[in-house]
């Protein structure tokens, strides 16, 4: 993958959308830099879960949970669906399922 050249050929619309395009990616990095909400990515990864079971995995109380889903889904990483009373979580799109499979390569995998 190439990398963009940054030089004074890029006319100020470009420059903003580069702009524009690096304050998403910003908050993105930070929606997931947060150990909690990274964990709930990597289970999510794997398939849909419902809070409960996202405590039971994180060892975690429902309000931590639920708190860290919410910044998750603010941020447009996750999106929820409701089946009566469960509330169940995924990824809300490739973007999200990438980036989790590159931090699972670059620190969990076995080396």
């Amino acid at each position: 993958m190439g990398f963009p050249k940054i030089d004074s050929s890029l006319d100020e619309n470009q420059l903003d959308q580069m702009m524009d395009n690096a304050t998403t990616a910003t908050n993105y990095l930070k929606a997931i830099s947060h150990e909690g909400r990274l964990m709930i990515l990597c289970h999510l990864a794997t398939g849909e879960k419902s809070v409960t079971e996202l405590e039971e995995l994180l060892s975690a109380r429902q309000a931590a949970v639920s708190q860290q889903l919410g910044r998750l889904r603010t941020e447009g990483l996750v999106k929820p669906r409701r089946d009566g009373k469960t509330i169940y979580y995924s990824l809300a799109d490739d973007r999200s399922q990438r980036i989790i499979g590159l931090v699972y390569d670059l620190f969990c995998a076995a080396r």
